[in-house]
């Protein structure tokens, strides 16, 4: 009888060098490195991204994010006084957003001063970490910034936190392995006669937060809003009919497929992908370097074997890889 391990969060804790986490995306995004990992063979090889072209074949389907960051970050003050920044994470009614506070402790009632004449008041709890925020009037992210992840301290504009295919407005933070995409590799994968194939999710709380439970069972992710649209099931029917393959460009791309078992659909998803899970979608996976202890991480480990991807995350510290939102990527064949 095979016991299956009971995996605790800080087995997925790593120490990565501050000098290591990339401030800026590469120009061209192309450039960036890739770290080629074949999962069967638990073998390893260093190449650019824009190679990726070698991985990928006439009739083999590629899965991007089509979702846009929108301006979520908001800076404002307490008419009581005190600095109060807000995250919009969901559109929930005209004037209503689903928001992360952060720089006072949140109480319903609290009212906040924002530029250009907008205010806000915090309604109530919507989650264990978010509120319920209420706006005097609409077309909040007129006055928003970028949502950069607080580990880039860079001025760092909205276009570089965009992919070039981005399009359905909703993500409060960028699906970031697509950000090495330029419109002339894309093109010439279509050209190569690789099918360019979208999902959309929303990136918000199920994908950033951090998990707290010390036991990886006991965590459960936020929802987010995902389409599988019908175009996409069929490109993936007809592709495992004909022995291509399916390559998803980042988690929440993954995270879609699997959830949706490949079919056309659209919802809330919670999917909390983990070691043990088994795959029915997705062959590939395109990804970029994630942070300790984090549901992606596990994402990654449950795709590519717990042993060998800690192997892979030694060798790129140890080659000075760039981490994290704006770094390098790796292509899990």
């Amino acid at each position: 009888m095979v016991i299956q391990k009971t995996w605790q969060l800080n087995d997925f804790d790593y120490h990565l060098p501050p000098s290591l986490i990339a401030q800026h995306p590469i120009v061209p995004r192309d450039q960036a490195r890739l770290l080629i990992a074949h999962r069967h063979q638990h073998q390893l090889r260093h190449a650019k991204f824009f190679e990726c072209s070698q991985y990928l074949q006439a009739g083999d389907v590629l899965v991007i994010n089509t979702s846009k960051v929108i301006p979520a970050r908001l800076h404002g003050n307490k008419t009581t006084g005190g600095k109060i920044e807000l995250l919009l994470l969901k559109h929930t009614a005209p004037l209503d957003w689903e928001c992360l506070i952060g720089g006072t402790r949140p109480k319903p009632g609290v009212s906040i001063r924002l530029s250009q004449g907008y205010t806000a008041s915090i309604i109530a709890p919507a989650s264990t970490t978010s509120w319920q925020v209420r706006f005097n009037k609409p077309n909040i992210t007129k006055i928003g910034t970028v949502p950069l992840p607080p580990y880039i301290t860079s001025q760092a504009t909205l276009a570089d936190y965009q992919t070039v295919y981005a399009q359905q407005p909703g993500s409060a933070a960028a699906p970031t392995a697509g950000l090495h995409f330029t419109t002339n590799l894309l093109e010439r994968l279509r050209h190569n006669g690789v099918i360019i194939a979208e999902v959309m999710l929303h990136v918000g709380l199920g994908t950033f937060t951090p998990l707290r439970a010390d036991t990886i069972k006991q965590n459960q992710l936020h929802a987010e809003y995902a389409v599988l649209p019908k175009t996409t099931a069929q490109a993936i029917a007809q592709a495992k009919a004909t022995g291509h393959t399916v390559t998803a460009v980042g988690t929440t791309s993954l995270r879609t497929l699997e959830a949706f078992h490949g079919h056309s659909h659209s919802g809330w998803i919670t999917t909390f992908i983990k070691p043990g899970y088994t795959f029915t979608v997705v062959d590939h996976l395109m990804t970029n370097f994630h942070l300790p202890k984090t549901s992606l991480l596990l994402l990654v480990a449950a795709f590519m074997g717990k042993q060998f991807m800690d192997q892979a995350y030694q060798l790129a510290i140890a080659e000075r890889y760039r981490f994290y939102s704006f770094g390098d990527a790796m292509l899990i064949i």
